[in-house]
């Protein structure tokens, strides 16, 4: 076994060579129809009900969003992205649900999850932005160093990729998505079956007034799907169904 810098050389190329190996966006090989060629002012799609919330209706290809919160809404992220025909990856993230994003929609064989990056996830990120079309970076909270942010975000920028940096600070990123789990709905005092999720949801761009709303993930059509919340549906606050639980 060579030393810890031999290590990480031979594992970075190995990424570059599987990289390599991964069909220009936009060529399909399956016959899902491939997202556009041309990603200038595009947007990387996303869950309807999401887009509702966000400025430019997705994820602006070339920018760099910071996300905080659940991440089940991490998983149709990718499911959106994947099922439209593009390519991305989850680094850092050995938590994500990747049979909740199937159910999303997702094709995994259009996914690269690298659960344990190793020491320096940033420079993964930085090598998968070269071609693919969404790169999920999980930081464990940690704060990502301006100097690394400024270059990570024009290489994403001169690639027409976007970065979700999850549980990341971040300055200066363009837009912050923030979530939280505000209840449930299909339980009852300690029993019955969980049927939907729903999360609040809070947007920051730059130069955009915040939005907010909520999610529900629930089954649809044969789907698991975020769908806007209605403020007749089922879903019991976590509070309240703890106290009646009680």
């Amino acid at each position: 076994m060579g030393s810890p810098d031999e290590v990480r050389h031979e594992r970075l190329a190995e990424l570059r060579r599987r990289m390599a190996a991964i069909p220009a966006r936009g060529v399909a090989p399956t016959t899902r129809a491939p997202l556009s060629r041309d990603r200038r002012g595009e947007s990387l799609p996303v869950p309807s009900a999401l887009g509702e919330l966000l400025p430019e209706g997705g994820l602006v290809r070339g920018s760099v969003v910071e996300y905080w919160g659940a991440s089940s809404l991490l998983a149709g992220l990718l499911a959106a992205v994947t099922g439209a025909g593009g390519h991305a990856a989850a680094v850092g993230l050995p938590r994500l649900g990747l049979l909740a994003a199937a159910e999303m929609g997702a094709d995994l064989a259009r996914l690269a999850v690298i659960p344990d990056p190793g020491p320096d996830p940033l420079e993964v990120a930085s090598i998968l932005l070269d071609g693919l079309d969404l790169v999920m970076l999980g930081m464990g909270g940690r704060e990502v160093p301006p100097a690394r942010a400024r270059v990570l975000a024009a290489r994403a920028r001169g690639k027409g990729a976007t970065l979700v940096v999850a549980g990341g600070r971040w300055s200066g990123s363009a837009l912050r998505i923030d979530t939280r789990v505000a209840g449930y709905g299909g339980l009852g005092i300690g029993r019955g079956r969980l049927r939907t999720m729903r999360l609040d949801v809070r947007v920051r761009g730059r130069s955009t007034p915040h939005r907010t709303g909520a999610l529900d993930l629930a089954p649809r059509e044969g789907r698991i799907e975020w769908i806007a919340a209605q403020s007749n549906s089922p879903v019991s606050a976590i509070a309240e169904a703890r106290h009646a639980a009680s």
